[in-house]
């Protein structure tokens, strides 16, 4: 006791020399002293002697090497040490061995006569481990050594030496890739697939692939395909081909639907089996649940909302890592329909304000999507996260509120209230562009609008972003042709610097192209900057199925028409010119509270050839005219209806948009309701009704209805 103890305290005070004078690294110090102690120890006879001290001694050795130490003088010490019954003793040596058989190949070749030995041991995990390892020495000439004992082990009566024996023809393949194909063995191998064993079987396709890959692989013929399916109950899920695991259903699922490209119905029906990828997306196997989620994401784009009464599935967990959350939050975005609504953006909500900022920004911008259509909650919910004062939660928000003005105009005067003072808060490129664009373009309804451009101007020649040089020129373009007696001299000295001192080129030519611009008149500005007008919504055929007159080409537009207005032609009052406008904006509430007490005034039915819109390409295009939807039917819905509203000659006006395929396969509809695209989809149905000129004034008379 007393020498191991004066032996550590010298080790420790070596150490401490060599640390403080050469810098070795600490976990070589010592090893040859380590390596001499160890090697002592497996050559004591009475160490020997004792089993359970013997098989710790060995452990040290294993736990040196996995730590970087250098064991190989001990590799005869370790050879020796494999003589043993004990089956933990033989793999700790047979792991040593495989180790450094590379850097002592010599004295490798010497253990090769104690694994041969272990091949023929009575014990067939013996055999089957000592086979094993003596096929992952990976050193010259060994494939002489191992054929035999391979060959010997494919007709073993036990199956887990089969089993390795199996594998160890492709290892044997892999040690010689240049040398000519064993035909015997490929025969052998062959033969094997009847074998009783399904691993045995699976093991012998996997073998056959790799010794084969020259020549295209394994060749399945009619009467091995019979027979592995008949032997489909008997594998195990990383065998079969079909089977309620959601790895071998998804690619099941492939090959089905790659078959089935010919009958949709069949692949529909196919898709619409989603237990196992449910299953799948709650595995305990984080790379299982991975590929469960982008296999759902690949359904819902052949059946949108197919998953929507399991939404809860793809909540987050706090454990689960960013890329998973990433992908839930994708795909509760496209499940997302009146009735699980707000669930959904209570999750999202909980998630904007995360550790993360990548995934706190990724619920932000996942609310935005959702309110493209369910704009008025998601908007409270955005504009609760600016009271945070936080830069990234700030800044997602503000891009958020960009996208989502740009897709629902009605949102416009919440947003322009909410963005006022979030310039302090904004850091990134990115926000900094979000926030620039909304005050360029609706400036006119955000009061500090030229003060926040002109604090961005003053601070030019610190901006490193290029693109938010660019915005903040076509910004302030855009404000002075809104607010020209405040923006006239902070434009002038942006365009000044930008042409005689920027050194970007893009930023350069960006100044020179508005400066030209506003040289043509501030009309032709605004007309370039502010995009089409929209054109004029086609008014609806009259219910006797009369076409309208069309107008002369030589006629003028009709003017007078308001910013943000669309003029129509109304043929119930004799062509009467009125204009569409979403002011004010109509809440659901309200639309439903006028819906229920009215009854329609006019029903009109109209041809609608072709598959339906997405609901959000409908709601852009509707937008364009004037007209707010404030509701949609989930994606494949029958009937699909939305509800619209907007405001005539002030009026009131609502509308209910039915479609429904099942009325062009009906013999006993009328011929006005037929559609006129060979029965491939049914008609359109709008309901108009009476006007209340006074509804916007007093919303307690009843409103139109459609």
């Amino acid at each position: 006791m007393t020498r191991k103890l004066s032996r550590r305290v010298t080790v420790q005070f070596s150490i401490r020399n060599k640390k403080s004078g050469s810098g070795v690294a600490m976990p070589y110090l010592g090893s040859e002293e380590t390596a001499r102690e160890l090697k002592r120890a497996l050559s004591n006879p009475n160490v020997q002697s004792d089993r359970l001290r013997y098989r710790n001694v060995i452990l040290r050795v294993i736990r040196f090497m996995t730590q970087g130490l250098d064991m190989s003088p001990l590799y005869m010490e370790m050879v020796k040490a494999s003589a043993t019954v004990d089956i933990v003793q033989k793999k700790l040596v047979y792991l040593y061995m495989c180790t450094y058989a590379g850097l002592k190949p010599d004295l490798a070749l010497l253990a090769i006569n104690t694994l041969r030995k272990d091949c023929a041991d009575p014990n067939p995990m013996v055999r089957g481990l000592a086979l094993r390892n003596m096929c992952n020495l990976r050193m010259p000439g060994i494939t002489e050594y191992i054929q035999q004992p391979v060959l010997n082990g494919l007709r073993d009566k036990a199956s887990y030496v089969r089993r390795v024996a199996v594998l160890g023809c492709a290892k044997m393949q892999n040690l010689q890739p240049d040398a000519e194909i064993d035909g015997a063995v490929v025969n052998e191998l062959y033969s094997m697939l009847r074998d009783q064993d399904p691993v045995v079987m699976v093991n012998c396709l996997r073998a056959l692939e790799e010794v084969l890959k020259e020549e295209g692989g394994v060749v399945i013929n009619k009467p091995i395909a019979h027979h592995l399916l008949n032997r489909l109950n008997d594998l195990d899920s990383w065998g079969q081909s079909e089977s309620g695991d959601s790895g071998v259903m998804a690619a099941t699922l492939r090959l089905f639907l790659q078959l089935a490209a010919a009958h949709p119905a069949v692949q529909a029906d196919a898709l619409g089996r989603g237990g196992p990828l449910l299953a799948a997306c709650t595995a305990h196997s984080r790379e299982l649940r991975f590929a469960g989620l982008c296999h759902v994401q690949q359904v819902l784009r052949s059946l949108p909302a197919h998953f929507a009464a399991h939404y809860k599935k793809f909540f987050c967990s706090y454990s689960e890592p960013s890329y998973i959350k990433f992908r839930k939050m994708e795909i509760l975005v496209e499940l997302v329909n009146d009735e699980n609504v707000p669930l959904v953006l209570e999750e999202l909500q909980a998630y904007c304000t995360d550790v993360s900022p990548e995934l706190a920004q990724a619920a932000i911008f996942a609310v935005g999507r959702i309110g493209r259509t369910y704009s008025e909650r998601c908007l409270g919910i955005l504009t609760g996260l600016l009271g945070l004062r936080q830069d990234h939660i700030t800044s997602a928000v503000v891009q958020t509120f960009r996208d989502l003005v740009w897709l629902c105009p009605q949102s416009s005067p919440s947003v322009c209230a909410a963005v006022a003072g979030c310039e302090d808060c904004i850091q990134d490129s990115e926000g900094k562009q979000a926030l620039i664009w909304l005050l360029g373009a609706h400036g006119d309804q955000i009061s500090s609008a030229p003060y926040v451009l002109e604090e961005y101007i003053d601070g030019l020649k610190t901006e490193l972003s290029p693109a938010v040089r660019q915005e903040l020129l076509t910004a302030t373009v855009r404000l002075f042709l809104a607010r020209p007696a405040e923006t006239q001299d902070m434009l002038g000295r942006l365009l000044h610097y930008c042409i005689e001192e920027e050194s970007d080129m893009c930023v350069r030519d960006r100044a020179l192209m508005c400066y030209r611009l506003l040289r043509c008149g501030a009309e032709e500005a605004r007309r370039v900057l502010g995009g089409p007008t929209p054109s004029p919504a086609p008014p609806p055929p009259p219910p006797g199925g009369a076409e309208p007159t069309p107008k002369s080409p030589a006629e003028p537009p009709p003017t007078g028409a308001g910013a943000g207005e669309v003029v129509a032609s109304d043929s119930a009052d004799g062509g009467e010119a009125f204009s569409l406008t979403l002011e004010p904006v109509l809440s659901p509430e309200a639309f439903e509270r006028h819906w229920l007490r009215l009854e329609p005034s006019l029903t009109q039915a109209l041809p609608c050839p072709g598959p339906g819109s997405p609901p959000e390409s409908l709601q852009a295009a509707l937008q364009l005219v004037q007209i707010q939807a404030l509701a949609f039917s989930r994606p494949g819905a029958e009937p699909w209806k939305a509800y619209l509203c907007t405001h005539g000659r002030g009026s009131l006006l609502l509308a209910e948009l039915v479609r429904d395929t099942t009325a062009a396969a009906d013999p006993r509809a009328p011929a006005d309701r037929q559609t006129g695209a060979g029965g491939r989809a049914g008609p359109g149905r709008v309901c108009v009704g009476p006007a209340d000129r006074a509804a916007d004034r007093a919303p307690d008379r009843p409103a139109d209805r459609s």
